[in-house]
């Protein structure tokens, strides 16, 4: 019931005729995922719900607070304007993660489950962006996010140990390059969403099958399971964005856009700092491939999950194939 009120809000916030209606969308999604993020099985559950809460609600209320001021002010001075349109992207910005508002993400999705982390990573971001995405105008703040995001997210995802931080600091390295595809094209924004969507699937189910946290037990995991560590390693390097994978695609259409709308720094910039990331999905997956750890493996065998697993991997994997093929024939 929670889960289908999550959808239903974030579909009223999209499908919205007036702001009240697009807020309206994006409380019944917030009041939804509280219940979700609450587990019996977890005991940091509940102090993550509990900060998630807190943070949305301040976005919500900076949101509600700049609607209202642009709504009685029709007549408004471009000066103003521009001040308010600042306030309700930093209000939407916080509400994704995005760098500098991104210092809630980590550490609630420390205390989360895979489930809940699948859903903060992907679902959640959906109706704030295309709200972001009506009002997106390039300026100096939303180049200062774009570039933000890529350098905090590369810089403190190197030291961490926690898988759940890893992905978490890559979550919001791609928001900073899906703000950017909004700049340059709006449907390139859909399908990067929609292939980051796949690959963070993907990711997390190898996670949860095999019930890892953190990198020690990734090491130990993935011994005796060769087909899992075959895909972790290449889902790893499409979710950098290496080129003979799916995950290339969309940033190879994003610089290509970026370049031809003249803006060279920026794509010289997200190029270079992405790099940074890069560089810890390979230090984790060398570290996996090397390191050889006997000890005792909790692992619940499912040919269930190793099929679906199977089937939503070589997707992923080959997808660049089909991706490449249909943007010829369009």
């Amino acid at each position: 019931m929670f889960f289908s009120s999550l959808l239903t809000g974030s579909l009223i916030s999209i499908s919205a005729s007036s702001w009240m209606g697009m807020w309206m969308g994006l409380e019944i999604n917030l009041l939804s995922i509280i219940p979700l993020m609450n587990s019996n099985k977890n005991l940091f559950s509940s102090e993550a719900s509990l900060k998630y809460f807190v943070t949305q609600t301040l976005a919500s209320t900076i949101l509600l607070f700049s609607i209202v001021i642009m709504s009685n002010n029709i007549f408004m001075v471009n000066q103003i304007k521009s001040n308010l349109l600042l306030i309700f992207s930093s209000a939407l910005l916080t509400k994704i993660g995005a760098a500098p508002f991104h210092f809630w993400f980590p550490e609630i999705v420390e205390g989360l489950s895979w489930f809940n982390c699948m859903i903060l990573f992907t679902w959640q971001k959906v109706a704030p962006m295309i709200i972001m995405m009506y009002n997106i105008e390039f300026s100096e703040f939303s180049l200062f996010t774009v570039i933000s995001s890529m350098l905090i997210s590369g810089v403190m995802g190197l030291n961490q140990t926690s898988i759940r931080k890893i992905l978490t600091y890559s979550s919001i390295n791609h928001i900073g390059w899906m703000i950017s595809t909004m700049i340059a094209m709006e449907t390139i924004w859909l399908y990067y969403f929609l292939i980051y969507t796949v690959i963070s699937l993907n990711i997390i189910m190898i996670f949860s099958i095999l019930n890892i946290f953190y990198l020690k037990q990734l090491f130990i995991s993935m011994n005796n399971n060769f087909i899992m560590k075959f895909f972790f390693v290449f889902n790893f390097l499409s979710l950098g964005g290496l080129p003979p994978f799916m995950g290339f695609f969309p940033k190879w259409m994003t610089v290509q856009n970026l370049v031809e709308s003249n803006f060279l720094l920026l794509s010289l910039m997200m190029v270079i700092l992405t790099l940074t990331t890069l560089f810890f999905y390979l230090r984790v997956m060398f570290s996996t491939l090397v390191m050889n750890m006997m000890e005792i493996n909790y692992l619940i065998d499912s040919k269930f999950n190793q099929f679906w697993t199977l089937v939503s991997n070589f997707v992923s994997i080959f997808g660049f194939l089909i991706c490449t093929l249909l943007f010829n024939f369009f």
